[in-house]
């Protein structure tokens, strides 16, 4: 199985904090310090969006002035830059700045293939949620994670702050009802961040890794490291 590293709050009286302006959060991908040498003299897959940026450059762009050898770009419904509309199928293409190949995983496929996943040596999850269940996002970090697991890929994913992680409200999903707008039995609003959401998947088991035959199983014996947010 691969590792799934997630960065993540642990602190319960951060929604106060934050209200009260006293203090910054620094998502995951603004500690690059912790996470850079992971990454050095690797070729890394991205799962990201238009969102994922460190101050007000994109995570992209930020590793490679940093050296970092970025192989594939993964997307997500709505497209690397955001510009697709919501349901919006997004086919592949090349990043016009970068000129990195952009794998969509929102439209033909919901994640990476095998001969994707052997150009890489390790995989980045950066996507800003907002914690609601019919959201894709979620469902495609569980997707990434399915894929990391089932091909011994190191994933890591660099959390964010959930605006509304402070309370939970609604309906759990029931299973008859499983789709891409929901995939687990969660409430419409989970109170999680999207690291901590990846962390309840793996810990709770609830992930579907294929083996031989694409019989499910329950996924087990993988290491579960994590660092938290720097406040």
């Amino acid at each position: 199985m691969g590792s799934f590293y997630a960065g993540f709050s642990t602190d319960p009286d951060l929604f106060n904090r934050q209200q009260n302006s006293t203090a910054k959060v620094r998502p995951g991908a603004e500690r690059i310090s912790v996470y850079l040498p992971m990454l050095k003299g690797k070729k890394v897959g991205i799962f990201a969006n238009h969102t994922s940026l460190v101050g007000n450059t994109h995570l992209v762009d930020t590793l490679l002035s940093s050296g970092v050898a970025i192989e594939l770009i993964f997307a997500p419904e709505h497209g690397f830059r955001g510009e697709a509309d919501a349901g919006e199928k997004v086919g592949n293409s090349k990043d016009p700045k970068t000129g990195i190949e952009i794998i969509s995983l929102y439209g033909s496929k919901r994640r990476p293939s095998l001969e994707e996943l052997k150009r890489v040596d390790i995989l980045i999850f950066d996507i800003q949620d907002v914690g609601l269940r019919y959201y894709t996002y979620i469902s495609s970090l569980e997707e990434f994670m399915n894929a990391a697991f089932e091909n011994a890929k190191p994933l890591l994913v660099l959390d964010r702050p959930n605006p509304n992680g402070f309370y939970v409200d609604g309906p759990v999903l029931e299973k008859p009802f499983k789709s891409f707008v929901g995939m687990q039995p969660v409430p419409v609003v989970y109170g999680m961040t999207i690291g901590e959401y990846g962390m309840m998947l793996a810990g709770e088991k609830w992930q579907c890794i294929h083996g031989i035959g694409e019989k499910c199983k329950a996924n087990g014996g993988h290491s579960l490291p994590f660092f938290g947010h720097k406040m």
